[in-house]
């Protein structure tokens, strides 16, 4: 059972030929698979490719990049840069709060979903304000109303391919 459990974990690390320089990217694929980077799978990782939980797991928290706990299916970014702030983005983000019904101490909606984070800076400040989902959807000149769209558009994608199983 725990041999199949990690069984998609072992052949990402048999890709890279459990090379110690390939973790980051081992650690993007694995967290690509799970959403997210669980203590145990790092605890796996680390025993698979011969090296200590402790330097696998400063690998997963010194990397922006990675999260140690568990996002939505869609990942939600809000820019809150100085020009994305002037323009407007925290009543976007309000907006998009109330309608997931997300409070402030809260990124992830308890049915994994939708995490929405804020964050410093997209690098798209000509379309100020921006919102990303899942770093490859760029949505620009956002307006509150606009994102409230953007996440009925995403449930509706959801609710179609749900339909289809």
């Amino acid at each position: 059972m725990q041999r199949r459990k990690f069984q998609k974990l072992q052949e990402i690390i048999d890709r890279h030929e459990s090379k110690v320089s390939h973790l980051i990217a081992i650690l993007q694929e694995v967290q690509e698979e799970y959403r997210y980077l669980p203590e145990e799978v790092l605890t796996y990782v680390a025993t698979a490719m011969g090296l200590s939980p402790a330097t696998v797991y400063g690998v997963a928290t010194f990397y922006a990049q990675f999260s140690l706990v568990a996002k939505g299916k869609y990942v939600i970014r809000v820019c809150d840069g100085t020009a994305c702030h002037v323009r407007g983005s925290e009543p976007i983000n309000f907006s998009l709060r109330r309608e997931l019904k997300l409070p402030d101490n809260k990124q992830t909606t308890d049915d994994l979903q939708f995490t929405v984070e804020t964050v410093s800076c997209l690098g798209a400040c000509g379309l100020a304000p921006v919102v990303t989902v899942n770093n490859k959807e760029v949505f620009g000149q956002m307006t509150p109303q606009g994102v409230i769209e953007v996440l009925k558009k995403l449930q509706v994608t959801d609710d179609d391919k749900g339909s289809q199983n």
